[in-house]
């Protein structure tokens, strides 16, 4: 029987993890003795999911809590967020045409440039902060510190295993599962026009309070065929702005693993963002404003929706 992981705040304010059955929640607690969240079941996520893959088909009806009613949190609070850039085809093609000319010659040199880094270049991976996160139905503050404000809908693997010097040919045997991340960006805060020689600052254009929806749910590895198959689809205000398959990306999802574990060691917990297709609001000229609305959905991993608004 497949199930999904997540964590809820009651109506008693308190918070617990639970596995998800349709719609009915099974608390972790009375599926594994002495565990509380799922922090503690990544911790010995083998042995952990072997035990919930016997004990979930079995569990009453009557330990079960209807999900209704409940306040949907972010599945996991990662140690470390690690975050891929420029990581899919058509949107790094988009974001040079809307910057440089949309112009047929344009396009060809950037699809170029995309095929000589799949095949010669490093993934382009950076770190977040895990106070960024919020829930899947939270509302979004835009900050007055800049006004380009974009969405960026991402799979985001939590890791099970502690991940350093991993081959991209073991690489998925450390994801314990898989859920959503919308990797919310504030374009014209990206590059500092007092500092140009030194890069990008990804502190102040990612990393605002609520700036990483996560969620609703962590579903298990086992569960999914094949995470480069997946379709990423976010709405704004009903209107579909990105769809697009996981299979666009530049770098897969094992070659993100073993660059980044070759770096620095991936803890259980931590999430790896594969990155944005195609569709932001950078490459349409339409940036968020208080009162929209984001759906966005991956394939077999659940739903988000979360309005936009003022500080």
């Amino acid at each position: 029987m497949s199930f999904a992981m997540a964590r809820f705040r009651g109506s008693d304010g308190a918070a617990f993890a639970g596995a998800v059955v349709g719609e009915d929640v099974i608390p972790l607690s009375s599926l594994l003795p002495g565990v509380q969240d799922i922090a503690d079941a990544l911790a010995d996520w083998p042995s952990a999911f072997s035990s919930l893959a016997d004990a979930v088909p079995s569990t009453d009806r009557g330990a079960m809590v209807p999900l209704s009613g409940l306040k949907v949190l972010p599945p996991v609070l990662p140690r470390q967020v690690f975050q891929s850039g420029a990581n899919y085809r058509t949107h790094v093609i988009d974001l040079v045409a809307a910057r440089e000319g949309d112009t047929p010659e344009i396009r060809s040199r950037a699809a170029a440039m995309m095929d000589e880094r799949a095949r010669n270049d490093q993934p382009y991976v950076f770190i977040g902060l895990p106070s960024a996160l919020c829930g899947p139905y939270e509302d979004v503050t835009l900050p007055p510190t800049g006004t380009e404000h974009d969405w960026e809908l991402e799979l985001a693997a939590v890791m099970g295993r502690p991940a350093y010097r991993v081959s991209r040919h073991d690489a998925l045997d450390y994801v314990a599962g898989y859920t959503v991340v919308n990797d919310i960006t504030t374009r014209d805060r990206v590059f500092r026009p007092d500092l140009p020689g030194i890069g990008s600052d990804w502190l102040a254009a990612k990393n605002a309070p609520t700036f990483l929806p996560t969620g609703p749910w962590l579903v298990p590895a086992a569960f999914i065929d094949d995470p480069m198959k997946l379709q990423i689809t976010l709405s704004l205000n009903g209107e579909v702005m990105q769809d697009e398959s996981t299979q666009d990306m530049i770098f897969d999802l094992p070659r993100l693993i073993e660059h980044t574990s070759a770096i620095t060691t991936l803890l259980p917990g931590d999430l790896l963002l594969t990155g944005s297709p195609a569709g932001n609001g950078a490459s349409r000229g339409r940036f968020l404003r208080p009162g929209d609305v984001m759906e966005g959905t991956i394939t077999g991993l659940g739903r988000q929706r979360n309005r936009c608004v003022r500080p």
